[in-house]
């Protein structure tokens, strides 16, 4: 894949639970062009190292994300900071995928588009269980699509050992027969073994973004990450922060809270607000 200022560079796409651990991601490296796909951690950093001996140009790490996983973002920067040590570093991490606003508006997006097609339908939002603060952003969006989307009902369905009882059998108790399943990441098929069992009222929306859509954002991630490298800011250091702040009421003391932010340095930091738009294909 090419920068539009010219380098040859390598394109890793790590991927967390929006992405089924990356296993979502694959389709896209043939529209993204030549890419790598693997989870965080011991994955990441053999990945990077084979292609770091391989070639002479850039490695740059796109975290796939739609905003709800910034410990996989943090947790990345982490593995990367040990293998961009030289002097003329040639490991870059991109801004990640996209934004909780991003996704409160595609996830509106395709309410509208359901409602508009199946009025008495309700939404269920569909997402592989991750920790609970991951999740319980999820219900958070799905509290703003009901509030500011098309007046349909939302509900959110986690993905885990409980199967499809706790979501669909909620909505049906509610009196909704038609029930549509939307992703809430990048795994379009999210929930299928709920459609195993007599369920013909259930059926999935679709993606909410295109696989064109999201490969010209990696392109986007790419060549905003090469032109900073170019300029000598790998992006590591604002990655390691990334998860700064998450947890209960950004406690330090015990427990949960703790685990979340043991891995960081405090220090002062500036928030970076990507403001760019995802179109739509």
């Amino acid at each position: 894949m090419t920068c539009a200022e010219g380098p040859i560079a390598t394109v890793v796409l790590v991927g967390g639970h929006e992405s089924s651990c990356g296993t979502a991601l694959p389709a896209l490296t043939a529209h993204a062009g030549p890419a790598m796909v693997t989870p965080v951690g011991g994955p990441l950093q053999h990945v990077v190292t084979r292609l770091l001996d391989a070639s002479a140009g850039p490695v740059v790490v796109v975290p796939m994300t739609f905003g709800r996983d910034r410990r996989m973002v943090a947790d990345t920067a982490n593995t990367l900071r040990w293998l961009s040590i030289d002097d003329a570093p040639r490991v870059a991490l991109a801004q990640p995928f996209g934004t909780i606003d991003h996704l409160t508006g595609w996830l509106r997006r395709a309410a509208t588009q359901i409602r508009d097609a199946t009025p008495d339908a309700a939404v269920l939002l569909t997402a592989d269980a991750s920790d609970p603060f991951d999740d319980a952003e999820l219900y958070r969006i799905a509290h703003l699509v009901r509030t500011f989307g098309a007046g349909n009902e939302i509900d959110v369905g986690i993905v885990d050992n409980r199967g499809r009882t706790p979501a669909i059998q909620r909505l049906q108790r509610l009196g909704f027969d038609d029930i549509v399943m939307v992703p809430a990441g990048f795994n379009r098929h999210l929930g299928a073994g709920w459609l195993v069992d007599g369920t013909p009222q259930v059926r999935f929306h679709g993606p909410i973004m295109s696989d064109g859509a999201v490969a010209d954002v990696v392109r986007q991630r790419l060549d905003a990450a090469l032109h900073k490298l170019a300029h000598g800011d790998t992006g590591i250091a604002a990655g390691l922060d990334a998860d700064h702040g998450n947890g209960y009421a950004h406690s330090h003391g015990t427990g949960e809270a703790a685990d979340r932010h043991e891995h960081h340095e405090h220090h002062e930091h500036q928030e970076h607000h990507d403001n760019s738009f995802i179109d739509a294909h």
